[in-house]
């Protein structure tokens, strides 16, 4: 577990359809341009803005916070936009275990219901919240301009804590987005306040999938469990009933990968791929994929023994793809980094 605790303190809604409709040329740049890169940044009292000539992204400031805007990660190759709530997108620190001793007792969101569509028959428990995309209301996330990237830094200190835990738990989380990538690289990270037997942070990864029907992807790909076909989405299901990943240390996957190949809703017409690759797979515990009225694409990393002061953290690769051949070069040239950092000098994956 040494590869990925360290000692010391280190961490939407769709947008509006106006936004999610310009094409990543035509979007407003108010902004100043980064003079030693051709990147664009845009800032405002809501979101900040990033148009590379790859992608163009947002990140929420005020109300659906976290990770990348809903809707707002296009691809200029084919001008697909992402099909969720957003991307890499953060909830609550848990560890396994039921809450029922103590329910009545929990503050704000903490409370966590088993035995249902959403949650499946696992038990477990949140440690601290509130769930930071709904509840966080505001991020004073940083932007850091370099030399052929662009990267935003955000973080939050949890504010509630079940009975006999502590609030103040640290997140941080770091986006860069590398010139000339049709994808961007994150970095999720929680510096505790507590003790856990396994605790882990939950998190959307890559980000859950809106369809009727199946109409606007074919297929996804779990580098653990192969080919599905949308098909097997057009009824909900329990997180525990298909397709669920729990770690087994015995049968760890090669690489840890998680995409949906896009298509049309009108024409049926193939898009691109929109992956997200959990870089070092060791550090997943569980990972979810299942219908709730939408794809649900919710993914755990830790969920081993952590003392309070220790960090834990998982590093991401998210964006788009041609094919699971270009996904597994790119993710075989970043494998098994954990963590992420950057200044204005650079940026570098971290084991």
């Amino acid at each position: 577990m040494s590869f990925f605790l360290q000692r010391g303190v280190h961490v939407c809604f769709l947008m509006s359809l106006v936004v999610v409709a310009i094409a990543p040329i035509a979007w407003p740049v108010l902004g100043a341009e980064n003079e030693q890169s051709k990147h664009h940044v845009t800032e405002d009292d809501e979101r900040i803005a990033i148009v590379t000539p790859q992608l163009s992204a947002a990140v929420k400031k005020r109300g659906y916070v976290s990770g990348i805007e809903a809707g707002s990660l296009i691809d200029v190759k084919t001008g697909q936009h992402d099909l969720g709530y957003g991307l890499d997108i953060v909830d609550w620190i848990m560890e396994p275990g039921s809450d029922a001793a103590y329910r009545d007792q929990l503050k704000g969101d903490l409370k966590y219901e088993v035995n249902n569509l959403y949650h499946g028959k696992t038990a477990k428990r949140s440690i601290e919240g509130p769930q930071i995309c709904t509840q966080a209301k505001q991020l004073m996330p940083e932007i850091i301009r370099g030399n052929n990237f662009t990267a935003i830094k955000q973080s939050y200190r949890y504010t509630i804590a079940a009975p006999g835990k502590k609030e103040g738990s640290l997140w941080e989380q770091v986006i860069v987005f590398p010139e000339g990538k049709r994808y961007f690289i994150s970095s999720d990270r929680i510096t505790a306040a507590n003790d856990s037997p396994a605790m882990f942070l939950r998190i959307d990864l890559p980000g859950h999938i809106k369809h009727t029907g199946g109409d606007t992807f074919r297929e996804i790909y779990l580098s653990y469990q192969g080919h599905i076909k949308s098909e097997e989405f057009l009824k909900d299901f329990a997180p525990d009933e298909k397709f669920l990943y729990q770690r087994d240390a015995a049968k760890i996957p090669e690489r840890f990968i998680r995409a949906y190949h896009t298509r049309d809703p009108k024409t049926g017409k193939a898009g691109p791929w929109l992956a997200g690759m959990t870089l070092q797979p060791k550090v997943v515990s569980e990972a979810w994929c299942h219908q709730r009225g939408y794809i649900c694409m919710i993914e755990e990393f830790g969920g081993f023994p952590v003392t309070a002061g220790e960090s834990f953290s998982a590093a991401f690769i998210v964006g788009y793809f041609d094919s699971i051949d270009e996904m597994h070069r790119v993710y075989d040239a970043h494998r098994d980094h954990t963590g992420l950092e950057v200044t204005q000098a650079g940026w570098k994956l971290l084991k």
